[in-house]
């Protein structure tokens, strides 16, 4: 009987190598929310208008949405380290313009450089985890570490933002990322083995700008009306941006050099795994939506100390991801996608119950939903991973990642908006009588509004205002809990009949995905 060649283990070397990864991988998850606490700063050095400063915050979210597929694309055909490098240079050149810039276009411009080196990292980073962890429960291992550190990323963006700037400037913000930048330069040609598809066609270059013109202006459209609700522009961004891929998608699946591969598609475990992971970051940017706000608007926290009070959740919650990793080896991937959903829900349920002084209920609310839905996008991402071809990981990495993207966007702009409207129409109702046309519209369109227009008013009637806003914004938290908790619902029922099957992706690891690597490594 001939026994099947077994795949090559990781040693030292590719854990270290790992290691060195997870520096970008922090860096650019810590770039969404460094700014935080900047903006006062900056505003006070480049008096950049209110249109400036939106784009200060997003045009770095923008950049880096609308090129991940293509970056993915280019790294299958130049090598994923090789982009890592250039993306770490990059990355380092845009974070020292950043801080030293001397007018808002220039840190716009700045900020979008970082976007344009952060898509290169993202993909190149997971890419070569693919790549390194040959073997089934190495691989799921890393995973779980690379998710739980980008989801932990997030949360320490913020606070480390607030301490800097409590001790230097607001270019110190940028700073902190050039000497990982300098260190990942320095090691990864040493550590890190260069991966690039041995046949990768040519470069569609026509797809590229189809490519973006799919994804920015949906991401644009959703996170519009997620700010300030239903309106004409952003329905017809999104709307655009569908139409666009539409076309993107035919032309992905009629030419033999795409940019996506119609070969990840092939085996379910990838397919599905976009879609759950894409419900999972719906589920988690949905909830992030209310929680902040919560902190800050309804507690009357500073936005320091809310931080910090953000951060206890992701203590339990970067925990979660390897913990899923273990389970999933031991118990399948579908059990536990499943278990993760559940656990989402259940944490939604706490918030549906959380009051207007409720902090820590509000916390467990959110370390529950974090922890669930940590677990499924780590376990989902490496089921994606376990059936994607070794040769195509970088456009398989982009591909999940952009479904990120329009899963934490939509989930804001779904969640945020039945949020909004049970807020709207309740303070409306709980609005003190008497209060003019103007400032009732203010309050109206969102609690920091409300606040405003309460310190404008006599003692009596701004303590009333503020308190019916603050319940109805408790209300439109509820009614979006109620509203995450059913989706979720049924993402775990969607896992059980979608991942079923001894030898499907819920399997444990993906037979298929195994035998491929044995194939590989026998030829090589």
């Amino acid at each position: 009987m001939t026994h099947p060649t077994s795949v090559p283990l990781a040693g030292r070397r590719e854990w270290t190598a790992f290691v060195v990864l997870l520096l970008p991988l922090l860096l650019v998850s810590m770039d969404v929310s460094v700014l935080y606490f900047a903006i006062p700063s900056i505003s006070r050095e480049l008096d950049p208008s209110s249109t400036q400063q939106l784009w200060i915050f997003d045009i770095y979210a923008f950049a880096l949405a609308g090129l991940l597929i293509t970056m993915g694309s280019l790294g299958d055909r130049i090598g994923r380290r090789r982009l890592l490098l250039l993306g770490a240079a990059a990355f380092g050149t845009a974070s020292v313009c950043a801080a030293y810039a001397q007018s808002a276009e220039m840190l716009i411009a700045a900020r979008a450089l970082l976007g344009v080196g952060g898509a290169t990292l993202m993909p190149s980073t997971m890419a070569l985890v693919r790549n390194m962890f040959r073997d089934d429960a190495q691989r799921t291992k890393a995973i779980g570490i690379w998710s739980g550190a980008m989801a932990g990323g997030i949360a320490l963006g913020s606070v480390l933002g607030g301490v800097l700037l409590e001790n230097f400037w607001w270019g110190s913000v940028f700073l902190i990322n050039v000497p990982a930048m300098v260190l990942l330069l320095a090691l990864a040609p040493v550590l890190v083995p260069e991966f690039k598809d041995p046949a990768p066609g040519r470069f569609d270059l026509l797809s590229v700008p189809l490519s973006m013109g799919a994804v920015l202006p949906v991401v644009y459209g959703l996170k519009e009306i997620a700010a300030e609700g239903y309106g004409t522009l952003p329905a017809l961004c999104v709307t655009g941006g569908l139409a666009v891929g539409y076309v993107f998608v035919r032309r992905q699946r009629t030419r033999d050099d795409a940019m996506i591969s119609r070969e990840l598609f092939r085996g379910r475990g990838f397919g599905a795994g976009v879609a759950l992971n894409s419900v999972a970051m719906f589920a988690m940017m949905g909830s992030a939506y209310f929680t902040t706000q919560y902190l800050q608007s309804v507690l009357g926290l500073g936005a320091m100390e809310a931080a910090l009070w953000s951060v206890v959740p992701s203590v339990a919650v970067g925990a979660a991801a390897p913990a899923a990793g273990a389970a999933s080896l031991r118990f399948g991937r579908a059990p536990v996608i499943t278990a993760g959903f559940l656990v989402g829900a259940g944490g939604y349920g706490v918030l549906a119950v959380t009051g207007t002084d409720s902090m820590a209920v509000l916390l467990t609310g959110a370390a529950v939903i974090g922890c669930g839905i940590v677990a499924v996008a780590a376990t989902v991402s490496d089921m994606a991973l376990a059936a994607t071809p070794p040769e195509k990981a970088g456009s398989a990495a982009s591909v999940l990642e952009t479904g990120q993207e329009f899963g934490g966007a939509l989930g804001m702009a779904c969640l945020g908006s039945l949020g909004t409207a049970v807020y709207r129409r309740e303070v409306t109702d709980g609005a003190p009588s008497g209060l003019p046309d103007l400032a009732l519209d203010t309050a109206r369109e969102t609690l920091g509004g409300a606040g405003v227009v309460a310190r404008r008013l006599p003692a009596a009637a701004g303590e009333s205002l503020l308190a019916a806003a603050r319940e109805a914004f408790v209300s439109g938290m509820h009614a979006a809990a109620v509203g995450g908790a059913a989706v979720v619902v049924v993402a775990a029922v969607a896992a059980v009949v979608g991942l079923r099957g001894p030898s499907g992706p819920g399997a444990g690891g993906a037979q298929a995905g195994r035998e491929r690597e044995r194939e590989s490594a026998g030829a090589r």
